[in-house]
C-alpha cells in the first residue's frame, strides 16, 4: 500500500488536488470578502438613501407628525434635535443603540460634541440638507422587541424654522449577513465534492498517461530476464515525451545489441588468436621434452613475445572499451614522434621524417606513442622500400601523416580495416602479420583523445594514414 501511495500516480494526484485546494479556497475567500463589501455597501447606500429622503422633507418644512417614515423593521429612523430630544421615530422602534443616536425612549441627552461641533457655521442652511458623505456606523435596533444588528447613516437637516436636526436611519443587515453565510456554507459543502472530482480524474488521467511507461518498463524488464536483446519496447502513437523515451530506449537496446554481438565477436577472434600461440609452444614443448636436442629456443621466445603482444593489446582493448582514461596532460607532438622514430633502429625501412611543427596536444604519452607505433609497424610491414611520417599544424589541430609505397588499402576496405581482428589477405599470407589489432587500437587511442583517423592513398601509390588531433 505504501509503495501504491508513492508512485508517480499518486504523487500527482496529491499534488494537483492541493494545488486545487489552495486555489479555491483563496478563490472562495475573495469572493466571500467581496460579497461581503458589496452587500455592505448596498447597506450604506439603503441607509444613506432613507436618512436624506426623510431629511429632505423636513427641510422643505413637513411637519414631524407628517413624515413618510419607512417600514421600521427594515429600516428604523428617528429624528432627534440639536439637544438629543427624539422629534419622530419609525412605528415600532423600541431603541437604538451604539449609533451617537440618544435613543428613543426615554430621550438622553446627546452626546458630548468638541467646539467645532457647537460651531453654527457647520449646520446646513436654512431649509436645506447637509451635503457631503453622512456618517455611518454600525449599531442594533429594537423594533417590536426584535433586536437585530443595522447599517445607520446620520444626515443633518435644517427645517425653514431654523431647527437644525439629525435624521438617523437604519438598513437591516440580516439579509447581508444571511446571503454570505450562505454562499460560505455552499463553497463549503461543495469544495470536498469538487476536490474528489479533481482527484479522481487526476488519477484516471494520468493512470492513462503512464500507461506507455508501464508498458515499456513490462517489456525491458522481460528483455533482461530473457537476455533477448533483439526484442524491443512499444512505442506509442502519441509522438510526445514517452514516445521519444520508447525510441531512445529502443536505440540504447540496439546498441547494446551490437555491443554485445560484438564483445561475442572480439572473445572469439581472441580466443582464435591466443589459440595459434599456445597450440605452437605446447607444441615445441612437447617436441622439446622428448627430443632435448630438437629445441628450438628462439622459435619459443618467437611465440612467447608474439603471446605477450597480443596479451597486451587485448588488455589495453578491455580497458578502452571500459572507459579507462589515464592522467592527461599537453604534450609536445614534435617531440614524441622523435623519441618514437628515435627508437626504432631494427625497422627494415629507414623513417623518413618531417616536422614543419611542433603542435601541443591534452593526452596521454604512452598512448599517443603507441598510435604513431602501430601506425609505423603497419607501414614497414608493408611498404616496399619508403615509409614517410610528417607532422604539422592546419587549423587549429595536429596533423600526422604515415605513407609507404606498399600496395595500399582498396576502397571497399577503408573502413573495415580498422575493426578488431580484420586482416587483409595479402597480409594474412605473412607470418609477421600480426593479430589485426593495430590499426583497431590506433583508431580507439585517436578517438579517445578527441580526433580522428582516415587512411587513403599515398602518393607513392601505398596506403597514406592520416590522424588529426585538437591542438592546445
Amino acid at each position: 500500500m505504501g509503495r501504491r501511495l508513492s508512485s508517480v500516480r499518486a504523487r500527482t494526484t496529491v499534488g494537483a488536488t492541493a494545488v486545487v485546494a489552495g486555489a479555491l479556497i483563496v478563490a472562495g475567500l475573495a469572493v466571500v470578502l467581496l460579497l461581503r463589501a458589496s452587500l455592505g455597501g448596498q447597506a450604506d447606500l439603503r441607509a444613506e438613501v432613507t436618512a436624506r429622503d426623510v431629511a429632505a422633507q423636513l427641510a422643505t418644512g413637513t411637519p414631524y407628525a407628517n413624515l413618510d417614515l419607512p417600514d421600521g423593521e427594515d429600516h428604523p429612523v428617528q429624528v432627534v434635535d440639536e439637544d438629543g430630544r427624539v422629534l419622530a421615530a419609525s412605528e415600532d422602534l423600541e431603541a437604538i443603540e451604539g449609533t451617537g443616536s440618544p435613543g428613543v425612549r426615554p430621550a438622553r441627552p446627546a452626546p458630548d460634541r468638541d467646539d467645532d461641533d457647537d460651531d453654527d457655521g457647520d449646520d446646513p442652511g436654512r431649509g436645506e440638507v447637509e451635503d457631503g458623505d453622512p456618517r455611518l456606523t454600525t449599531g442594533a435596533a429594537t423594533v417590536d422587541g426584535r433586536t437585530a444588528d443595522y447599517r445607520f447613516a446620520a444626515v443633518e437637516a435644517t427645517t425653514p424654522r431654523d431647527e437644525t436636526v439629525t435624521v438617523y436611519a437604519g438598513a437591516d443587515l440580516a439579509a447581508a449577513r444571511d446571503a454570505v453565510g450562505t454562499a460560505t456554507r455552499a463553497m463549503l459543502a461543495g469544495l470536498p465534492l469538487l476536490l474528489a472530482v479533481v482527484a479522481g480524474v487526476t488519477w484516471l488521467v494520468t493512470r492513462r498517461a503512464l500507461r506507455p511507461v508501464e508498458a515499456v518498463r513490462a517489456e525491458l524488464a522481460e528483455i533482461t530476464a530473457a537476455g533477448d536483446l533483439v526484442r524491443r519496447v512499444p512505442v506509442p502513437d502519441s509522438g510526445d515525451e514517452i514516445a521519444r523515451l520508447a525510441d531512445t530506449t529502443n536505440e540504447t537496446l540496439a546498441r547494446l545489441q551490437e555491443s554485445a554481438a560484438q564483445q561475442r565477436g572480439f572473445v572469439a577472434d581472441a580466443s582464435h588468436e591466443l589459440r595459434s600461440p599456445i597450440a605452437s609452444l605446447r607444441t615445441q614443448l612437447e617436441v622439446a621434452a622428448a627430443h632435448p636436442e630438437l629445441l628450438d629456443v628462439d622459435g619459443l621466445v618467437e611465440d612467447v613475445v608474439r603471446l605477450q603482444h597480443l596479451a597486451a593489446d587485448l588488455l589495453l582493448l578491455a580497458r578502452l572499451d571500459a572507459g579507462d582514461r589515464a592522467p592527461e596532460q599537453s604534450v609536445a607532438l614534435g617531440r614524441l614522434i622523435r623519441d618514437e622514430v628515435g627508437r626504432r633502429t631494427a625497422d627494415r625501412i629507414p623513417v623518413g621524417l618531417s616536422v614543419e611543427a611542433d603542435p601541443h596536444v591534452t593526452g596521454v604519452p604512452q598512448r599517443l606513442s603507441r598510435v604513431i607505433g602501430n601506425l609505423l609497424d603497419n607501414a614497414e610491414r608493408h611498404a616496399g622500400e619508403v615509409v614517410r611520417l610528417s607532422l604539422r599544424e592546419e587549423a587549429g589541430a595536429a596533423v600526422v601523416r604515415v605513407a609507404d609505397d606498399g600496395p595500399g588499402v582498396p576502397p571497399a576496405d577503408r573502413e573495415r580495416i580498422f575493426e578488431r581482428f580484420v586482416r587483409l589477405d595479402d597480409a594474412r599470407s605473412r607470418d609477421e602479420g600480426g593479430a589485426g589489432l593495430g590499426l583497431a587500437i590506433a583508431r580507439d587511442l585517436v578517438v579517445a583523445h578527441g580526433g580522428g583517423i582516415t587512411v587513403g592513398e599515398a602518393p607513392e601509390g601505398g596506403a597514406l594514414f592520416e590522424v588529426r588531433l585538437p591542438a592546445t
